[in-house]
């Protein structure tokens, strides 16, 4: 089975992406959805974060424990040294959940399995994976559809940016970039056309050049 590691910074269309790909029958682990439910009420993440940072801790109306996410985003974002601390307890849960779900797809058959993961340069995940998939899009339009979400500020998102790799050392790292510029149905005929070329083991690494500064 090939494992394939989806990335791309925030607003370059990374989930829709992996929904195309789940949509071609192509399984995915998506380590954002794992982070979720480790928060959630009887999430096996909730006791660990709730030790370390209790000002997130909350009682669900019946009466299980849970994180509040958004209060435990203010607590971590802009502070290197709280952030790591959450890495440390979430990374290895995120990593034995997405390692399960990968032995039970090989077992299942498929001849390829996805993970979906935001930092998968920054944080050394790439090691896991047989092909990177980077999902790229111009600055402008990234900052358009950031701005576009509901909270979100031009400081939050310059924030967040500084936080992730930059775009054009992600497509320089990648075996494919995948351009999600011109719309939802050129990204459907480029991740066709690149899981096609995965599939052919004599296929060279595919993807434009490296975006001009």
């Amino acid at each position: 089975m090939i494992v394939i590691g989806i990335t791309g910074s925030i607003g370059m269309g990374k989930s829709t992406a992996a929904e195309m790909l789940r949509e071609m029958g192509v399984p995915v682990h998506d380590a954002d959805a794992a982070v979720h439910a480790l928060l959630a009420p009887d999430g096996g993440g909730v006791a660990a974060v709730g030790d370390k940072f209790p000002q997130a801790l909350r009682t669900a109306a019946d009466g299980k424990p849970y994180i509040d996410r958004p209060t435990l985003g203010q607590i971590v974002f802009g502070n290197p040294a709280q952030k790591k601390e959450l890495e440390k307890i979430l990374h290895p849960l995120v990593w034995k959940e997405s390692e399960s779900f990968l032995a039970e797809m090989k077992k299942k058959g498929h001849p390829l399995a996805v993970l979906d993961v935001p930092l998968l340069f920054e944080t050394g995940e790439e090691k896991r994976v047989d092909v990177v998939l980077c999902i790229s899009a111009a600055k402008e339009l990234q900052q358009q559809r950031v701005l576009a979400r509901p909270g979100m500020t031009r400081e939050k998102f310059n924030r967040i940016v500084a936080g992730q790799m930059p775009d054009a050392e992600k497509r320089k790292r990648a075996d494919h970039v995948i351009e999600t510029d011109n719309g939802i149905e050129d990204t459907r005929r480029q991740l066709k056309r690149v899981i096609s070329k995965i599939l052919s083991p004599a296929a060279p690494p595919s993807g434009p050049p490296p975006r001009a500064p």
